[in-house]
């Protein structure tokens, strides 16, 4: 069996004292790939070298996530366009946008996340998509720019089943993670109206650990829980979530 976690940060300061661990334990519950989706500039070089020291393991991604763009966000775009221009990543991102935490700089995130779609058909790699509180915003704007050349995921996806077949129906994937297991979520009668095909598994390391880990450091480890949940909302074993929810990933990275 292999799983395979599409977002997780393991390169932050939470992971610094036994990343070496966190690797080992991850391989030990059937994690297959490690996908890390980026969070600004000063980010950058840590997440390399965690890819270094586990090559083929973990994968890095590049972007500048919506919560870190601000007035002066061009100046990170051109550190971020410079690294595209010297080495292959697995895809773009972490970027979209998000109306939970500030909404001054919501402009400039939509400025930012068209610059990440061009890059994303540029090089043909998926993007990764943050949309907390905007998720409607933000399928708009995917929707407005789609053609074959953009595929990806809108990751810790918690919307509703018309925004779930919006995304579905411009071919990207829902990315579900810890939510899915919270007893005060419904996501659970959602995801049962979906397919499985449309579905990758995530952790968003190091936050948003699955019950019954929850307000936990999150770490890759935790993916069966997640995979365990939706075998049972599926009413299948959680060897077909895993073999049909790898290949899903496999599919939207496939470049890697």
């Amino acid at each position: 069996m292999e799983l395979i976690d599409t977002h997780a940060h393991i390169f932050l300061d939470q992971f610094v004292e036994d990343i070496d661990l966190v690797i080992h334990q991850a391989k030990k519950a059937s994690i297959g790939r490690i996908y890390m989706p980026n969070i600004d500039v000063d980010s950058i070089e840590n997440m390399i070298n965690i890819e270094d020291m586990y090559p083929g393991y973990c994968y890095s991604m590049i972007g500048l996530h919506p919560c870190s763009v601000n007035q002066k966000f061009e100046n990170q775009i051109n550190v971020i366009d410079d690294w595209l221009s010297t080495r292959r990543f697995a895809g773009i991102g972490e970027t979209g946008t998000d109306l939970y935490w500030d909404k001054t700089f919501f402009n400039q995130q939509i400025e930012s996340l068209e610059i990440h779609i061009s890059w994303a058909k540029e090089h043909r790699l998926p993007i990764i998509l943050h949309s907390r509180e905007s998720l409607d915003e933000t399928i708009s704007i995917i929707e407005k720019n789609h053609d074959d050349r953009l595929k990806g995921i809108f990751h810790c996806f918690t919307g509703n089943k018309d925004q779930a077949e919006r995304i579905i129906a411009i071919d990207f994937l829902l990315g579900i993670g810890g939510v899915l297991t919270f007893k005060n979520t419904d996501l659970d009668k959602i995801i049962n109206e979906l397919p499985l095909t449309n579905i990758v598994l995530e952790t968003d390391s190091p936050y948003l650990a699955p019950m019954p880990y929850r307000g936990k450091r999150n770490e890759p480890k935790y993916i069966p829980f997640i995979a365990s949940k939706l075998a049972g909302i599926f009413g299948i074993t959680v060897n077909e979530v895993a073999k049909i929810t790898s290949e899903n990933a496999k599919k939207a990275f496939e470049n890697r």
